[in-house]
């Protein structure tokens, strides 16, 4: 079954993640790696992901190029990227996240990002859920990212939110205007 966001994407509603018992993140840390996809630690709940398939795996790639061409040196854009958001029970990945250089290195020896990168790009694929995208965003944005995207691969789309709460969606042909200068156009990221 299929839901509609605030600005129109829609997200399947199946189950994602099966709450195991609430987990601390060094509970997580010990756990051994997963043999069926990677593994998120959302709230205390161990959420375990299938892995990317090639549509999703080709945007993130395609999307990072874009990104590390775009913003420059200075910062480091990579996909799968695991940050901390906060808290002792949250351990989370980005498709593609986007940390300043700076940020990066200081936070390089914990082993994660502490708090949510500066942008963080999640593409859409059929595990994700209505209300994992709205938390993923929440989560995101009340701990420290500028900006939160949402990318369709399916609709050629891509929904982005700010912390001030305004939100907006950017279709083929359009161009989405970057926090650090520039634009980047819809049509490059659906090539």
């Amino acid at each position: 079954m299929a839901a509609e966001s605030s600005i129109g994407l829609h997200y399947t509603q199946d189950v994602a993640a099966t709450p195991t018992g609430l987990l601390s993140f060094a509970e997580f840390e010990r756990l051994p790696d997963s043999r069926v996809g990677k593994q998120e630690l959302r709230h205390g709940e161990l959420a375990t992901m299938p892995p990317a398939k090639l549509l999703q795996y080709d945007a993130q790639r395609r999307i990072r190029k874009l990104l590390e061409a775009a913003f420059g040196e200075g910062w480091e854009i990579d996909i799968e990227m695991a940050f901390r958001p906060g808290g002792e029970r949250d351990c989370w990945i980005a498709d593609v996240a986007a940390v300043d250089a700076v940020r990066y290195r200081r936070d390089r020896d914990s082993g994660y990002i502490q708090g949510a990168p500066e942008l963080v790009v999640e593409v859409l694929s059929p595990s994700n859920t209505v209300t994992e995208m709205l938390d993923r965003r929440d989560v995101c944005l009340n701990s420290g990212a500028r900006e939160f995207w949402v990318v369709d691969p399916v609709r050629s789309s891509v929904e982005v939110f700010s912390p001030e709460g305004r939100g907006a969606s950017y279709k083929l042909g359009q161009s989405i205007p970057l926090f650090v200068g520039g634009t980047l156009p819809i049509d490059q990221v659906f090539q």
